[in-house]
């Protein structure tokens, strides 16, 4: 199945995450389809980029998204 989470990049204590499209059975690092945005909690304003029509295709396709893919995107 697809899905579509983070993966984690970034130094010790100062994460940000990409959110990929990848194949469940993969790592959480491990290789993905594609990149459709990234998110960075650090800022004092947390930073969401997202390619909201990739996204959109992605789950018409019947990618599943995490649970936290879901609340930070607010879908």
């Amino acid at each position: 199945m697809t899905v579509i989470r983070l993966t984690r990049m970034g130094r010790k204590k100062q994460p940000f995450y990409r959110i990929a499209v990848t194949d469940s059975r993969k790592r959480r690092d491990g290789g993905w389809i594609e990149l459709i945005g990234h998110y960075n909690p650090m800022p004092t304003e947390k930073v969401l980029v997202v390619d909201n029509e990739r996204l959109d295709y992605w789950i018409s396709t019947g990618a599943q998204m995490s649970d936290r893919v879901k609340k930070i995107t607010g879908r």
